[in-house]
Order: structure tokens, then C-alpha cells, then sequence
């Protein structure tokens, strides 16, 4: 099993997100990240889809993805020819002799505090997977009590943009 991130640039229409889902969940496939937003072509949007799979199904589904008339796109994005960032909301626990420990961790992982409650910090921190796991890992003992975080946001290394290699600009 391999892991694998795609990128997709998609026409910005009603129901397209779950066709695509849905082929990776007919194949029996687990997404595991999943980040939709607009791109720098204006009605035109960008998936970022990270799936774990063997190298022939994802062959397969590449393939039924560009079927879809909406699809404009699809370029497989390598981890070292692209750049790769996970965002994290973490509330943590605090209390008088803990909060300094706490705001020690935040600043040595570049990370930010974005509120603060007399119990609890919420703390925000970007970067690739290995760095927003550490900081979890360092805060788990201190008490987390809520998480939210994206999808994996990815974007190819170098000059060229996926939309270039479509719109000969």
C-alpha cells in the first residue's frame, strides 16, 4: 500500500465533489484527505485528494476521474515535488502551573495561540504531516479536548501550475 496525493482541477459545479468521491468509495477505497477550494482560474476549482492504495487500482481510477466531463485535470503530486501543509485548531487544557509549558510548545513548534480561556488555549499550527504530529504528541499529555484540521493542501514545486499545463496562457 502506497500513499498517494492527487490534485485535481475541476469546472466549479453542483454535485461533482461526491462523483469523484464516490469512484474512490466503489473501489473501496478510503480517502483519507480531502481539501476543495477555488483556484487562480476563476470558475474553475482545486481537489486535493490523499488516498492510500496499490499502484494498479490507482491506475484505474485516474482513468474513470478524467471521464468526468467536469475534470479538467489530474496531476499525481510527489512529496518531493511539491509542497505539502496540514492546518490544526487544537484546544488544550491549561491551567496556572501548565499554561507556560503549553505556550513553550506552541513557540518552539512556530505555532500560534489564536484564544485564550482561563481552562484553555486554542492554538493554530500549518505545516506538513511529521511536524502537526509532534506538536500533538507533546500536547497530548497536557489534556486536548477539541481538534479540527484540514485536508492536506498540496501544490506542485517550481514554475508551472497545474491550470498552465491546460491554458496555454
Amino acid at each position: 500500500m502506497s500513499r498517494h496525493v492527487l490534485s485535481l482541477l475541476v469546472e466549479n459545479k453542483p454535485g461533482l465533489l461526491t462523483r469523484v468521491a464516490g469512484l474512490f468509495a466503489r473501489r473501496g477505497f478510503n480517502i483519507e484527505s480531502l481539501a476543495v477550494g477555488t483556484s487562480e482560474v476563476p470558475g474553475l476549482s482545486r481537489i486535493t485528494v490523499v488516498v492510500t492504495v496499490e499502484g494498479l487500482p490507482l491506475e484505474q481510477i485516474t482513468k474513470q476521474l478524467n471521464k468526468l466531463v467536469n475534470v479538467i485535470k489530474i496531476v499525481e503530486l510527489d512529496l518531493d515535488q511539491s509542497v505539502q501543509r496540514e492546518h490544526l485548531l487544537i484546544k488544550v487544557r491549561v491551567d496556572n502551573t501548565t499554561r507556560s509549558q503549553v505556550l513553550e510548545a506552541v513557540n518552539l513548534f512556530r505555532a500560534r495561540v489564536v484564544d485564550v480561556a482561563t481552562d484553555a488555549v486554542v492554538i493554530e499550527v500549518t505545516g506538513d504531516s511529521g511536524k502537526t504530529n509532534a506538536l500533538l504528541k507533546v500536547l497530548e499529555p497536557y489534556g486536548i479536548k477539541e481538534m479540527a484540521q484540514s485536508g492536506l493542501l498540496a501544490i506542485g514545486r517550481g514554475s508551472k501550475s497545474i491550470s498552465e499545463r491546460v491554458f496555454k496562457n
